[in-house]
């Protein structure tokens, strides 16, 4: 049986999404909902936080309760991979087109604003485990933001390493001017003789950094999902580890899943 909070909350939730509450629209003030709910304003308070951890609405200082304007859903489906696979070998004119971002949002070239990032490191424990490489390899990590233009947040922070002797095979590759790369990482790999035989992703979800809710303009109690994706070619070798920190507000995670038939 619900609780009364989480009745509050499925309440309002269905008025907001209903257009009774529109963006950037003040929610009543707390007192009246205590009123209109006849509960007491711990439990009001209560709903309220379970609207704003779901990015529904914020509190701001001097009007209370607001509905946030929904930010553009991101789709991300694992059915991407083999998509960016087969643009790698397309040409430069076709891999123009469009890219991976606007495969999971709808959205164009045109609307996307994107930045990189990229910087010398040493592999610790971790990626050197990951790449099965010794701790201390030289390795190239590349920083990829990418937002709409009617927004100020990114829709996640990527964070791409490549072994950077391998990289470095093609000098282009090493210049973050060169970004965003037609066809990304797959066509880079293209570029240097490598085919990717396989992704392997792994996906987590914690409290976000504070650091985190400033970039990702997460409401307080919003989750982020850390995805981990490593690349193999085919020869078995690892080419690419990435972290991907996704909002848990603005993310849909779709898996498909072809099964053979009888």
């Amino acid at each position: 049986m619900a609780k009364a909070y989480e009745r509050i909350a499925d309440d309002l939730r269905q008025r907001i999404r209903a257009g009774e509450y529109k963006a950037g629209e003040r929610l009543p003030a707390e007192t009246k909902l205590v009123d209109e709910y006849r509960k007491s304003l711990p439990t009001v308070r209560q709903a309220l936080g379970v609207l704003q951890a779901e990015g529904l609405i914020e509190k701001r200082h001097g009007r209370g309760n607001v509905v946030r304007k929904p930010r553009r859903l991101v789709t991300r489906s694992n059915e991407r991979h083999r998509w960016e696979k087969n643009r790698a070998r397309q040409s430069l004119e076709e891999r123009r087109q469009t890219g991976a971002t606007e495969r999971d949002t709808g959205l164009t070239v045109s609307d996307l604003v994107f930045s990189a990032e990229f910087n010398e490191m040493e592999a610790d424990e971790d990626l050197a485990r990951a790449f099965g490489v010794p701790v201390g390899t030289r390795l190239l990590e590349r920083v990829y933001r990418t937002r709409y233009r009617e927004e100020a947040a990114p829709f996640n922070v990527a964070r791409s390493r490549l072994l950077y002797d391998v990289a470095a095979a093609n000098p282009a590759l090493l210049d973050p001017g060169n970004e965003p790369w037609p066809g990304g990482t797959m066509n880079q790999l293209h570029t240097i003789g490598i085919e990717v035989d396989r992704v392997v992703e792994r996906i987590t979800a914690r409290p976000p950094t504070f650091e985190e809710m400033e970039e990702l303009d997460l409401t307080p109690g919003v989750a982020v999902m850390v995805l981990r994706k490593t690349c193999v070619d085919t020869d078995g070798r690892v080419v690419e580890v990435a972290d991907v920190t996704l909002p848990g507000d603005r993310t849909e995670l779709e898996f498909v899943t072809p099964l053979e038939r009888w």
